[in-house]
């Protein structure tokens, strides 16, 4: 393999494999400040049960994730020299920002939230987890306009040649709100919150199968499809507003999701098939005709710029974007209607019951975990051959002096180590749930012979 490959392969694996962890600490986090915030307004113990339950999770999660966040600003020094050194003003200000406003953020407050309960307030923990919930997002915001930046540059100039050019900041703020910063976030927040709720989800119907812990894992049940239903419509909106960006921003993605070749004509959208590239063709989909086109400009019969207006060597793989693309639409309507249909029961009274759904319930929390991944695959495929779209080519970004067998090297190593930290993470948490709540946890002002049982 070129070094090339074996570096984007190297990168693809350890950001995937990052990518597990920050989409749950966020999305539990909000559901720390829901628990939390309902122990403070009923003082019912059992919410005070949920939320140190759910904050050991937490804890879990945020440490994997920073353990395995760090490898990749290593990678960018070691294997992407030339592109640390093109865009290094721009991701310097980024995640200095995210290290100012997230990172302390979330770790100064996170001693508080872990090891606070008994030695400070009730509201003094409370703005804890708050802060530690406002960090976990703060975060995602600076590393997704960080990202963001590469699909759709603004406010810079590039200064130097060759080499030795280099994009330097011209207006912070445009460079911030880049054309598609807002859309990616929301859409990646939606996602985080979804990953998190479905992990309650997914808790919570285990113990409802085994008849553990029924009053806890109702109450965390009704918490997490409440979050859920609300995530996945949102996930809905913020995507589709996405596709339209990503239409206007970057024609050739849009293009390569939908497998639209002609160079301007009213395009379809495909529910499935299979991308033939040589014959330009999906084989065995099934499409609506126009809907593309309608969902874009609101007109079926507006033309949409396809693949076949650009250059054969600057089209992204179509095959392998439009898969995972549809894969991600796919599992983002099964999360939808899941979520629906959870409430639709717990409104008929019969969630706790409903065996076949609490089934499907401990299942999803694959779900999130797989629209994400697939989500993340389109964006970055879709934009090669561009590693800053438009500007640097990924294949010119690489460093010069790394060779094959060092990335490969390094590329088993990461390997072996992130499976024993998978390994580890699946042993703990597995530790956790099986342990569940403190059942008769002592709580302030309240003797624990009267505690009810989670």
């Amino acid at each position: 393999m070129s070094v090339e490959l074996l570096a984007r392969i190297q990168f693809a694996f350890t950001v995937a494999f990052h990518y597990i962890y920050p989409p749950l600490s966020i999305g539990l986090g909000v559901l720390l400040v829901l628990i939390e915030g309902a122990w403070l307004k009923t003082r019912n113990p059992l919410y005070h049960r949920m939320a140190k339950f759910w904050t050991r999770v937490f804890a879990l999660t945020f440490a994997i994730g920073v353990a395995t966040g760090i490898v990749m600003e290593f990678e960018f020094g070691t294997n992407w020299a030339t592109y640390s050194r093109y865009v290094g003003d721009i991701f310097g200000s980024a995640l200095a920002a995210e290290g100012i406003f997230a990172f302390f953020l979330e770790s100064g407050f996170l001693a508080i939230l872990l090891f606070g309960w008994d030695k400070v307030g009730p509201k003094l923990h409370f703005f804890s987890t708050l802060m530690v919930c406002l960090g976990a997002h703060f975060s995602a915001v600076w590393i997704v306009v960080a990202n963001s930046w590469q699909q759709t540059p603004a406010g810079y100039h590039i200064i130097g040649e060759g080499l030795n050019a280099r994009a330097e900041i011209t207006n912070f703020w445009a460079m911030v709100f880049n054309p598609s910063s807002m859309d990616r976030l929301s859409h990646v927040v939606m996602g985080a919150w979804q990953a998190g709720a479905f992990l309650a989800i997914s808790v919570s119907a285990f113990y409802l199968l085994n008849k553990r812990h029924v009053r806890f894992a109702r109450a965390s049940l009704k918490t997490g499809l409440l979050v859920a239903g609300f995530a996945s419509v949102m996930q809905l909106v913020t995507g589709h507003s996405s596709a339209v960006g990503v239409s206007r921003n970057q024609p050739a993605k849009l293009a390569a999701m939908e497998a639209h070749y002609a160079e301007s004509a009213p395009a379809d959208l495909y529910l499935f098939g299979w991308v033939n590239n040589k014959g330009e063709t999906v084989n065995c989909g099934v499409r609506l005709p126009g809907m593309l086109s309608y969902l874009v400009h609101g007109d079926s019969k507006a033309p949409i710029q396809g693949l076949n207006a650009f250059k054969a060597n600057e089209r992204p793989p179509v095959n392998f974007v439009f898969q995972t693309y549809h894969l991600m639409v796919a599992v983002g309507m099964s999360l939808i209607g899941l979520s629906f249909l959870g409430l639709f029961l717990w409104w008929r009274g019969t969630l706790f019951t409903c065996r076949p759904v609490l089934w499907v319930m401990v299942f999803s929390v694959l779900g999130p975990q797989i629209a994400n991944q697939a989500g993340w695959f389109t964006a970055e495929v879709g934009r090669q051959p561009w590693i800053v779209y438009n500007l640097l080519k990924t294949s010119d970004a690489l460093s010069k002096v790394v060779t094959a067998n060092e990335v490969l090297a390094s590329l088993i190593m990461f390997t072996l180590i992130y499976i024993l930290l998978f390994a580890v993470f699946i042993f703990l948490l597995d530790n956790k749930i099986r342990s569940g709540p403190d059942a008769h946890e002592e709580l302030p002002g309240e003797p624990l012979a009267h505690l009810p049982r989670a």
